[in-house]
Order: C-alpha cells, then structure tokens, then sequence
C-alpha cells in the first residue's frame, strides 16, 4: 500500500507542477496576444504550429510514447492560448450591437454589417401565426421535431435536392447554428481537429473552441478566387482530424465551388473517413450551378439549413439539419438536454412557410447584389463578384487599413459594414451586405467612398 500511496503523491507533485507551468504559459500566452494586437497580427499562426507539432512528435517516438495523447494535449494548449489572445476580437455581430445601442439612441444607421433580409416573411406565416393557438401545437414535443413538420420537410428536401429524405434524416433546431453546434460537439471529442476553409464566419470556429475541439484552418485569397487547394487540405489531416466545415455558396465571399474542386474535397473526406459539415443555408441564394452535399450519399455528412434567409424568418429562429438517423439520434439528444424540443408554434409556423413560393427572395438579393458589385467596381474596391449568399467581400488597398478601426469610424457617419478579422486573417476586407433596398444601398456606399476619399 506504500507504495501505492508513493506513486499517488508523485502523480500529485506532478500535476501541480503542471499547473505551475500552464499559469506560466498562459501569462506569456497574453503577452503575445498584446503585442499581436498592437502590431495588427492574427491569432493563430499556423506555420508555428506546424512546426511545434512536428517537435511534439518527434519526441513522442524518442520517449515511446502514444503520440495521439500527446497532440490531443497540445491541442488543448494551442486553443487556450487562442481563447485568451482572442477576447477583444470583433465581428459583424459586435458592430451591429453597437449600431443598434446608437439607433436606441437617436442616430439613423444604415445596415449593411449582418445578413438579414429588411424583406418580410412570406404572407402564409402572417396567417399561420393566427392558426397556431386554435391547432393545438401548443405542447412539450419530440426533441427532433414535430413529426408532420419534419415528413414535410424531408419531402421539400427530397424534391428541391433530387435526393430520398426521410424524417427519420431530419431533426429541427432553433437555427442553423444550433445545428452546427450539435455537430461540433457530439460527434467529436475534445482534443480532435476539424478543417475550416477561410473566410468563414465565425461561429464555426466559436463552437469548436467551446468544445475543445482544435481548428485547422485553410486560408483562401482573393487572388486565387477563394478556392482552397486540395494539396492545403492534404498537408493538415492527421490522426486527429474527424471533420471538415464546408459553406458554399460562402459567407462573406459569394463563393461557389467549381463542382470538379468541390468533388474532390468529397473523395479526400470520405478516403481518411472524416465527416463533413456542410452549412448551406445560402441555397436558396446561388446565382450560377451549385451542388448540395447530400448529392454525394455520404453517410458521415451534415448538412443544415435553415428558414433565416430563404424565408427571411430571422426571429422566428427555426432550422434543421440533414443526415443519417444515427447522427440524428446523436445530435437529438444534446437537443433534448439543452431545449427539451423547438417551440411546437414555430415548428407549426415554419410548416405552413414551406408551401410559399420564395422565388422572389433570390431575385431580390441577386438585382441587390448586382447593385452593390456595379457601384463597388466604380470606387475601384478589390473583389471576386459573388455567385452567392448576399454579401461583397471587398479589400481596401490602403496603407495601415484596418477594418475593425474603419468600421468603427464608419458608424459614426450612419453606416455599418462588418470587419474583415471576423472572418479570419482579413483585417484589410470588409463585408457588405445586399440586404437593404437599393436606394438605401446606394446611400451607404456613397458614405463608403466618402470615406474612403477622405482616408487617402
């Protein structure tokens, strides 16, 4: 028993020790991010990364010790030296907070920072709103939904993809991103790794941190039209990696994969048995040939959608997420935990939206957009037009140019645009957004240019 207790109290000296050493990391971890901060840098540093992984590995196979440990570990570390080096990071959301305390003020904005259409839900939601209460859908329900609600969208599913949907396929969530969530955080563990092609938004790699999961992440450029290469992807799977995010067509870019690239990013998820993510709730959006990753049949793909921007049904916070029943069952049962089910009225509500035509939607956002391209090429701004979603992700070729700070500026003349560093690496972009009626979209750009002028 001696000796038992010997070893016990080594492992304690041990783990304080530990202890000692993180507080030492993570002090030094703040002081990096000040200096970062400072100098305009980026969080994450990949290549360093890399680099020290190859040590860690290395040292694994010297000391005969289980490297998958020993990365899973590190892992934990490098997402805590993010999580404290990231605290002051703003987005679209944190502007348009603060655009919003100042219209409670008095002052008139101009929204062009978050993606929500100023167009109403369809008019069959008006009277389903009305028909809720006498239909009884009123009570505690299946935490995948309700089940009419979920056979109706399988069939809407069904149809819209040229895919067989079934309700068993299907599980409704207060959003898209709750879906996302879900994904993130019970089909993996805490030390694995998932692929985030950027720009990205940023909730993707938000709930991964949340979960310890650890990011990797795939830095696209607008010189090479936002496509990432398959070589990119190749070099950062390892044993670790269990999932890859995919979200065309791509908030911020508009992006659309060309369907050959896209079918080899399937093949190179499916050949290391990874599972993939895919958000596309911009479908409805895509303005040239598009591919939903329920096309390819993969039993270890998500997809998730939501009624958000199609049906321009923001605060109604309804969507779902496609997949095999057993990933259903898996991502149900967080939902049970967390919500218990979906409000049966917005289930109800969401229902009777499925039968309205929404092809008007698209044609609005795409004449929008096609505004916001025409005056964005007169004031001479660097972007891929988009062939989706209903955003311009646009660089600002000024020396020192810093989106957050211009951002920030822009609001106090009325005008609210989301940072580029919320996306990624791009605090030389901004994003703007086709969600406002033209007339409106011509005033903000012309704040934009008066902006601009005035900066150089």
């Amino acid at each position: 028993m001696s000796d038992i207790n010997q070893l016990r109290n080594r492992i304690d000296e041990i783990t304080i020790e530990m202890i000692k050493m993180l507080k030492m990391r993570t002090d030094i971890s703040k002081e990096i991010g000040e200096i970062k901060k400072n100098i305009g840098k980026g969080v994450t540093d990949e290549t360093r990364e890399d680099n020290l992984r190859s040590k860690i590995i290395t040292l694994c196979n010297e000391l005969k010790f289980d490297e998958s440990i020993a990365t899973k570990f590190l892992n934990f570390l490098l997402n805590e030296s993010i999580k404290v080096q990231s605290d002051n990071k703003q987005t679209h959301l944190s502007i348009f907070h603060k655009a919003k305390a100042m219209e409670r003020d008095g002052k008139k904005i101009i929204h062009m920072e978050v993606g929500e259409p100023d167009f109403s839900p369809p008019q069959i939601v008006k009277k389903a709103l009305e028909e809720v209460f006498d239909k009884g859908f009123l009570k505690y329900g299946n935490a995948k939904g309700l089940p009419s609600f979920r056979e109706a969208l399988a069939k809407y599913s069904s149809e819209k993809f040229g895919v067989d949907v079934s309700q068993d396929n299907i599980m409704v969530s207060p959003g898209a991103r709750f879906s996302i969530y879900t994904a993130i955080s019970t089909l993996l563990n805490p030390g694995d790794e998932l692929i985030v092609i950027e720009p990205s938004w940023p909730a993707y790699k938000e709930c991964a941190l949340n979960s310890g999961i650890k990011v990797r992440t795939i830095t696209t450029t607008l010189e090479g039209k936002w496509e990432p290469t398959i070589e990119q992807i190749q070099k950062v799977i390892n044993n670790n990696t269990k999932m890859i995010i995919l979200n065309y067509p791509n908030n911020p870019t508009g992006k659309i994969l060309p369907e050959k690239l896209q079918d080899e990013i399937v093949r190179l998820a499916i050949k290391n048995n990874l599972y993939i993510l895919s958000d596309e709730i911009y479908s409805q959006y895509a303005y040239k040939k598009w591919k939903s990753i329920l096309c390819y049949n993969y039993d270890k793909s998500i997809i998730t959608q939501s009624f958000s921007k199609s049906h321009a049904m923001t605060g109604f916070r309804i969507g779902y997420a496609i997949s095999r029943p057993e990933i259903i069952e898996k991502l149900s049962k967080l939902e049970a935990l967390c919500l218990t089910n979906v409000s049966e009225p917005i289930q109800y509500i969401a229902m009777r939206a499925l039968e309205a035509d929404i092809s008007d939607n698209t044609n609005t956002v795409q004449t929008r957009l096609n505004v916001l391209v025409e005056k964005a090429k007169e004031m001479n701004l660097d972007f891929v037009a988009p062939d989706g979603a209903m955003y311009l992700f646009a660089r600002i070729n000024q020396e020192g140019f810093s989106g957050v700070q211009f951002a920030n500026n822009l609001l106090e003349k009325g005008l609210a645009v989301a940072p580029g560093e919320g996306f990624g690496e791009f605090k030389n972009f901004i994003r703007l957004s086709a969600c406002q009626d033209e007339k409106i979209l011509m005033e903000g750009m012309n704040i934009l240019g008066n902006m601009l002028r005035d900066k150089q």
